[in-house]
């Protein structure tokens, strides 16, 4: 029903804003920074990072490099790693958080890039399927993560809190 959805997004969205809540706070007693650059969210991450207050004190940079060409003018994606793996790669993420590390001089970066939906998916590479990566100083963790959820929301969302979880395990 449309009642129960509305708890379900409440829900999840209050869940999201502790984990987030409890980033921001961890950040901030660690002296920490950290910047984002997403494709398939969008913006998702940084839009939570900044919904909560103090942000201002441990965000640096958020950038949504949304097409490939956008990767490879503000990201320097090498223009092969995109033609030879695709956007939605362990290796397109990587050179995005590389990247990013240069441009933010934040001490923590994330990436963040998939197929958030409802359509663009194939047999290798499907729907659901995102790639996020995390590099604090010169430690970098790329993961695969493939997210059953059904509509886009709901896998950018779920892609946001696995970025969250993956944040909190090594700070």
């Amino acid at each position: 029903s449309l009642c129960s959805s509305i708890i379900n997004l409440f829900h999840n969205f209050k869940k999201l804003y502790f984990l987030m809540k409890n980033l921001v706070k961890s950040l901030m007693q660690k002296k920490l920074k950290i910047s984002f650059a997403e494709s398939c969210t969008g913006g998702m991450l940084t839009s939570s990072i900044t919904s909560i207050s103090g942000a201002s004190k441990i965000f640096n940079l958020g950038i949504v490099t949304y097409s490939n060409q956008a990767k490879i003018n503000v990201l320097k994606v090498n223009k092969i790693i995109l033609q030879k793996y695709g956007a939605v790669s362990a290796e397109c993420c990587e050179s995005m958080v590389n990247n990013l590390a240069k441009i933010s001089k934040a001490q923590i970066n994330v990436s963040v890039t998939g197929i958030a939906g409802p359509n663009g998916g194939t047999k290798n590479k499907p729907v659901g399927l995102v790639y996020i990566g995390v590099k604090k100083s010169n430690k970098l963790l790329v993961t695969k993560n493939i997210f059953k959820q059904k509509t886009r929301g709901s896998i950018q969302k779920a892609a946001v809190k696995r970025a969250l979880k993956i944040i909190n395990s090594l700070i």
